[in-house]
């Protein structure tokens, strides 16, 4: 029984594209072609004046007949602003909350998901646009509330989302300390991820615990991704740890006795 599921984190800007066309429809398109187990979305809107009073956290959920977990970053009246996971797995919420802001408020949420019957904890965020702002929201996200939780410790763990980060950036460096960033395993590169249409920096992230290994991770560029986000979406395959060194001790095994 295979164990690798497949993870996308994904800033979806209102769900209008780059031809300024709000279109949730096609932001679940973009999303189903990549066959996800997983996606952290960032940027939602729900009953929003300016996005037609989508909910579009339910709106793709439905798309994809999935469950959406929402958290809502900024609330004025009946306006809402966040991020949310989507899964057709079994899926609890186990925290959603606010982060440090200095200017638009910004927050996270964790959903304890069943993979092949063992719980992954996803951490989803998008942290804030001054640097400063940046660094005390990753320490809060390495802390006992968030990935320095028993739970996120004591198994797989994956905190990702739109960092607004730079791989040079304080924020990314201290977050990829603790937890090394999913790259593209061949080449080792982190791809950039924005702005779509002419991609030049990855602010997008994922970065697993050691419960987990990377098989694969790139960002997903095609005429339709370039249209319809402002950030492309990126597509990250992971396992258990044990379980792809366990494949990989059995493929050597197998060119061991080809070479006999």
């Amino acid at each position: 029984m295979t164990t690798a599921f497949r993870l996308i984190t994904y800033n979806v800007h209102s769900c209008i594209g780059t031809d300024r066309r709000h279109d949730p429809e096609r932001v679940a398109e973009v999303i189903a072609a990549a066959r996800p187990d997983i996606i952290a979305l960032q940027e939602l809107d729900v009953g929003r004046l300016r996005t037609k009073g989508v909910d579009q956290a339910q709106r793709i959920a439905d798309h994809l007949k999935m469950t959406a977990h929402f958290h809502p970053a900024m609330h004025v009246e009946e306006e809402q602003y966040g991020d949310a996971i989507l899964t057709a797995l079994p899926s609890r919420l186990r925290r959603a909350g606010p982060l440090p802001s200095i200017g638009e408020p910004r927050g996270a949420i964790w959903v304890e998901i069943a993979v092949a019957g063992r719980p992954v904890q996803v951490i989803n965020t998008h942290l804030g646009l001054r640097g400063r702002e940046r660094s005390l929201q990753a320490q809060a996200l390495l802390g006992p509330d968030w990935m320095g939780h028993a739970d996120c410790q004591a198994g797989p763990a994956i905190l990702t989302g739109d960092f607004n980060a730079v791989t040079r950036s304080p924020a990314f460096r201290r977050l990829n300390r603790a937890l090394p960033a999913a790259a593209d395993p061949r080449t080792g590169r982190l791809a950039p991820t924005f702005p779509s249409r002419f991609p030049l920096m990855r602010l997008d992230h994922v970065f697993p615990n050691a419960g987990l290994t990377v098989t694969a991770c790139a960002p997903i560029a095609n005429a339709q991704t370039r249209l319809a986000s402002d950030h492309l979406p990126l597509l990250a395959t992971l396992d258990f740890a044990e379980a792809a060194d366990r494949q990989s001790d059995e493929a050597g095994g197998t060119s061991q006795a080809s070479a006999r």
